[in-house]
Formats: C-alpha cells, sequence, structure tokens
C-alpha cells in the first residue's frame, strides 16, 4: 500500500517552517492536520463547587501552558489577586517561561525541570514548607498526585479545565493511509466519532506510552511508536518508517 495521505491530530502549525516540511518533500505526502479534541475550563461556577481558596496556597505546579492560561483566565474570572510572594514549579522551561505572559519573570520565584516531572520533584522537595496547589484537568494523570503524596508534600489538585472530543463528521477516515496521534484523548475522540471504525491497513502513528496504550486498549494495531532512542520525535519515527517501507 502506497501511503500518501497523512491525519496529523493537532492543529496546523502556526509557523511557515512546519516540522513536518520535509517529511512531505522527501515522500510526496499530502498531510492534513486536524484537532481531535478541545480543551474547555470549567468555569467560575464548577470551580467554586471545590471549596478551593486560591491565595491561601504559596506554590503552583504548572505541567502544561494551557494549565498556565486556564489558571490565570479563572483567577481573573473569580477576581483572586496572586500574591507576588507565590513560587511557581513548571515541569520543563518552555512551560516557566510562558508566565511571561501573565507575570514579571524576573521578579517571580520560578522553578522548572527538564520535561520530566520526577526532576521537577526534587525541586519541589527542596521547598517542602510550601502548600502546594496543582491546576489539572478533570481527567488527569493520577501519578503526580501519588508521587506527591508519597514525598508528603502538602498540596491540592484542583480541577480547572476538561478534555471534549471535537466533532469530526467532515472527515474521512478511509482516505487517509496513515493516522497520527499525540495523546490518549485523541484515541478516544477517535472512537467516540467513530464507534464502528476498523482499522483495516491504515497505518497508526503514537507518540508516548499512554496514547499507544490507549491504541491498544480498543484493539488498534501500532505501527510507528515514538519516541524511541533512534527516533526521539514522531516526525524522525514516521521518516524512518517511510524509508523501510520505500525499501520494500
Amino acid at each position: 500500500m502506497k501511503i500518501k495521505q497523512v491525519l496529523i491530530s493537532q492543529p496546523q502549525p502556526d509557523s511557515e517552517k512546519s516540522p513536518y516540511t520535509e517529511i512531505i518533500k522527501q515522500f510526496n505526502l499530502e498531510i492534513t492536520f486536524r484537532k481531535f479534541f478541545n480543551i474547555e475550563s470549567v468555569g467560575a461556577r464548577d470551580f467554586r463547587k471545590h471549596r478551593i481558596n486560591i491565595p491561601e496556597f504559596t506554590a503552583i505546579i504548572f505541567t502544561s501552558k494551557h494549565s498556565i492560561d486556564h489558571f490565570f483566565n479563572l483567577c481573573e474570572e473569580l477576581r483572586v489577586m496572586i500574591s507576588d510572594q507565590t513560587k511557581y514549579f513548571c515541569t520543563s522551561e518552555a512551560i516557566a517561561l510562558y508566565l511571561q505572559k501573565y507575570v514579571q519573570y524576573r521578579k517571580r520565584k520560578i522553578f522548572f525541570g527538564k520535561n520530566n516531572f520526577i526532576e521537577l520533584l526534587d525541586l519541589i522537595k527542596k521547598h517542602k514548607d510550601e502548600k502546594y496547589l496543582f491546576p489539572c484537568g478533570e481527567n488527569h494523570k493520577k501519578s503526580i498526585p501519588q508521587l506527591l503524596k508519597q514525598n508528603k508534600i502538602q498540596f491540592f489538585s484542583a480541577p480547572i479545565y476538561r478534555t471534549v472530543s471535537a466533532n469530526l463528521s467532515d472527515v474521512r477516515l478511509e482516505d487517509y493511509q496513515m493516522l497520527v496521534f499525540f495523546s490518549p484523548f485523541g484515541i478516544e475522540s477517535l472512537k467516540t466519532n467513530f464507534p464502528d471504525y476498523q482499522q483495516g491497513d491504515t497505518i497508526l502513528a503514537t507518540f508516548g506510552e499512554a496514547t499507544a496504550k490507549a491504541a491498544k486498549k480498543y484493539g488498534f494495531t501500532v505501527h510507528i511508536a515514538a519516541p524511541t532512542e533512534k527516533s526521539p520525535s514522531m516526525i524522525m519515527a514516521i521518516q524512518e518508517y517511510l524509508q523501510n517501507h520505500s525499501k520494500k
């Protein structure tokens, strides 16, 4: 089967210098970008049900940029002021730098890891006297709260957004020879929108163990799994697969 049409379950890249440009030219691909799920704020009304008083917390843990957006938007809706003394703990430098959108970066106490919560946890343990707030999704990973509990960190999980499947009624999956997923939510959206979908010969690519696990849970075959030592990015994994495919 010749692979020509590829569906990427992510929004169209903003930059003209898309990282996919090289493989499009190399393998003469036609790539379609389509977001499979949306992230919505829970809103002030639903948040108040948790009886969380945000100013009581002296430190905040952020694991994504959208958690930052939803947190500060919620604070504005609730008319809550964040103290200048509040400490911020982020899982990566990119997420930490994103805080500049809402706070004066150089005047705040900001700590970050290297894309790994375990590394960030080492920093958190050095500040055990803080009272941490963990803004997260309603269906967030349980591993982070478990690690915080195991290390006796005083914290509270605050569900401030939810993930919902996008409407994909205009998508024809049969037009694509390869589907690419980066999140378990993308797989869930696939099943929600196309409950009777049969994979057949379609190549399935997944990024991350959780995404691969979600795909296999529904009986899908994963042909391309990233990251690996040889292919740390999805693009490199697709490139490797297509090179081997063309040789065959």
